[in-house]
């Protein structure tokens, strides 16, 4: 709950003052799934759909839905990366660590230039909003794609 809230209280302030206009509660449930993502840089079925973007503050926010098994190839960012998990369970995997299980209202930030990967567990699909707030120097760099012992390893 924390986590929609979170989102909630970003998109209305985002709207607030792009638009003028008054405040709308926000339920990332009753999005769309958006548009089929690229396979070149995700394995599986995976949507995007865009919230909101600003090429002039640097910022994007977008909602993504893996189907199971699905992830995303290795890449980085450049700059912070913040997701916050609405639906299912999933992966996160930083290069040089553990793998992180994320459930529903957790809140990640990833670090400028951090290699990684994220997506839905075999079993469960995966839904995250996820936010980009320093896109000055581009969204995102894509790397290699993640092996099926990469994604299988729990180390």
């Amino acid at each position: 709950m924390k986590a929609l809230g979170i989102i909630s209280l970003l998109l209305s302030l985002i709207s607030l003052q792009s638009s003028g206009q008054t405040a709308k509660s926000f339920d990332p449930a009753a999005l769309p799934k958006g548009n089929k993502a690229p396979e070149s840089y995700f394995k599986g079925n995976v949507w995007v759909y865009p919230l909101a973007q600003d090429s002039l503050a640097y910022w994007s926010i977008a909602k993504v839905t893996f189907e199971a098994g699905a992830h995303s190839n290795w890449h980085t960012h450049s700059g912070k990366q913040v997701l916050v998990i609405t639906e299912g369970t999933g992966y996160l995997k930083e290069h040089g660590k553990s793998l992180q299980i994320l459930k529903k209202g957790d809140v990640v930030t990833i670090q400028p230039g951090v290699k990684h990967w994220h997506g839905a567990t075999p079993e469960s699909g995966f839904v995250q909003v996820v936010m980009n707030p320093e896109i000055k120097n581009g969204v995102v760099t894509w790397l290699e794609r993640v092996s099926d012992e990469e994604y299988q390893s729990k180390e």
